[in-house]
C-alpha cells in the first residue's frame, strides 16, 4: 500500500520541499526503524534525530506508528495478523522513500522479529540500508513513563493485548544498536545513532 496525497496530509514531513529533502553530501537513503516497547521512547529519539538531520540540511522523514494507524492503516486492528499488515505497509512506505533519498526514521514497535526480518529483506533486496534500533527500555520503566497511559488502562482492564504485558514483543537479537533509553538522556540516545548514520556512510 502506497502513501496518497490525502493519507500523507497529516505524517510529519510530507510536505517538505523537494529542495531540502537531499543532502548535497549524501543522497543514499537508508530506512532507521526504531522498534522497542511502548513508551520506550521510540518517537522521541526519532524527532530528536530527524531535527540535527535537518540542521545539516539532510532530508528525513519520520514515519510515526501511532500517526501511520490514525491516518493510513485505519482498516487494521491489533491480532498478530493485522500486526503484521501494518509494519509489511509501513515497510513498502519507508522503502519508497528511503529510494528517493532520505533517512526514514520508523519509530514502531513492530513486535514480531519474522515482520522485522521481512521488512530488511525487502529493503536489501532492492540495495536499500536498512538500520535496526532497539530502544531496549525495560517494561518496568516504560510502565512508570506510560506517556500515553496504555499500562494503567491495561491494568484497570480497559485494554487487553497491549504488547509487552499481555501480547508478546519479540526483544532483537541482533540489532544494529541497542540504546539503552532508561539509562541514558534521549539526547545520548540521538548521538549515539547519528554516530552509527557517520559510520555507515549515510550523512
Amino acid at each position: 500500500m502506497y502513501p496518497t496525497e490525502s493519507s500523507t496530509r497529516h505524517i510529519p514531513d510530507a510536505g517538505i520541499p523537494h529542495e531540502h529533502r537531499l543532502s548535497p553530501q549524501c543522497t543514499c537513503g537508508a530506512t532507521v526503524w526504531l522498534t522497542g516497547l511502548p513508551s520506550a521512547g521510540k518517537s522521541t529519539i526519532a524527532r530528536l534525530l530527524a531535527d540535527r538531520l535537518r540542521d545539516v540540511g539532510r532530508g528525513v522523514h519520520v514515519l510515526d506508528g501511532d500517526e501511520v494507524r490514525r491516518d493510513v492503516t485505519t482498516d487494521l486492528g491489533f491480532s498478530r495478523q493485522d500486526r503484521e499488515a501494518n509494519v509489511r505497509r509501513i515497510g513498502v512506505m519507508a522503502e519508497v522513500l528511503t529510494a528517493s533519498g532520505l533517512i526514514t526514521l520508523v519509530p514502531v514497535i513492530a513486535p514480531y522479529a519474522s515482520s522485522r526480518a521481512s521488512v530488511r529483506a525487502r529493503h536489501e533486496k532492492q540495495g536499500l540500508a536498512f538500520l535496526e534500533a532497539h530502544v531496549a527500555t525495560p517494561v518496568e520503566v516504560c510502565s512508570v513513563r506510560d506517556v500515553k497511559g496504555l499500562y494503567a488502562k491495561q491494568l484497570s482492564g480497559e485494554l487487553a493485548g497491549l504488547t509487552g504485558v499481555d501480547d508478546p514483543y519479540e526483544t532483537p537479537l541482533a540489532p544494529d544498536i541497542r540504546l539503552h533509553a532508561h539509562a541514558q538522556s534521549p539526547a545520548a540516545s540521538t548521538d549515539t545513532l547519528w554516530n552509527l548514520l557517520t559510520e555507515r556512510g549515510l550523512i
